[in-house]
């Protein structure tokens, strides 16, 4: 049977003098700490980097995160999904 495409959400990114940052079209945040944020979108699997990272919300009704922290730098990752470089357990007992 054939399917249709999911439909893909907008989306976009506004910082603000990179101490802030609202990003649209976010389907999900794979993982956060004070020094990186990584979320999936329509688009691609995004990964944010900086110091003293915050996710101050993440409506997922609307697809909306909003971030605060030093901000240095957005990139898309390569390739078909996310891997964290440590282990369930490793990032637990960090």
């Amino acid at each position: 049977m054939f399917e249709a495409p999911k439909p893909v959400k907008a989306h976009g990114i506004v910082s603000e003098n990179r101490e802030s940052a609202r990003i649209s079209g976010v389907s999900e945040v794979l993982s956060f700490d004070e020094d990186s944020v990584v979320c999936k979108t329509d688009l691609g699997v995004l990964a944010i980097k900086g110091s003293g990272l915050r996710v101050s919300s993440l409506n997922t009704d609307t697809g909306v995160l909003e971030i605060t922290g030093q901000i240095d730098s957005f990139v898309y990752e390569s390739g078909h999904g996310y891997k964290s470089k440590q282990s369930v357990l490793g990032r637990i007992f960090k």
